[in-house]
């Protein structure tokens, strides 16, 4: 009985992982488009795929935990050795597992993506506003002095 839950538990989370896999990957694209709509639409989808796995994570971990079992693979596979669906609850927890790390991944590229689009908006917004090395000349050909900012027109 409570194998069939938790496998239907697992089973459940592969199309939402699946698809917040998709959206990660989407990202990417926008990200590198600088698409803000595009953007703002893919975060709202992926908060409401994140809350519900992570729903879906919790109830799998409680039903665990109230059969003495881990609520790691090793509870898994304890369970698993003791029921007639153990190769197919373990197959599809492998499943889960393997999108669950590609997304992981792909957020973290993600994210690496985002603090270099920062460092590179900072430093252009750093140069408009006079931040610049003395090395660099304004409008009249000479150096300009750091410590005096510009308006955008004189960038």
């Amino acid at each position: 009985m409570h194998d069939t839950k938790l496998l239907q538990l697992i089973e459940e989370d592969i199309l939402p992982a699946q698809h917040l896999l998709e959206l990660l990957q989407a990202e990417a694209l926008a990200l590198h488009g600088r698409d803000m709509p595009l953007l703002e639409n893919i975060l709202a989808q992926k908060q409401s795929l994140i809350v519900l796995l992570d729903q879906h994570g919790r109830l799998r971990s409680e039903l665990l935990a109230s059969l003495n079992l881990s609520p790691e693979r090793s509870g898994v596979e304890v369970l698993a050795s003791q029921s007639h669906l153990g190769s197919q609850l373990l197959a599809r927890l492998d499943v889960l597992a393997r999108l669950m790390s590609d997304c992981h991944a792909a957020n973290a590229s993600n994210g690496r993506s985002i603090q270099l689009q920062q460092m590179a908006t900072s430093n252009q917004l750093r140069i408009l506003m006079g931040g610049e090395s003395p090395s660099l000349y304004d409008n009249r050909g000479s150096t300009s002095p750091l410590s005096k900012p510009r308006t955008f027109s004189q960038a």
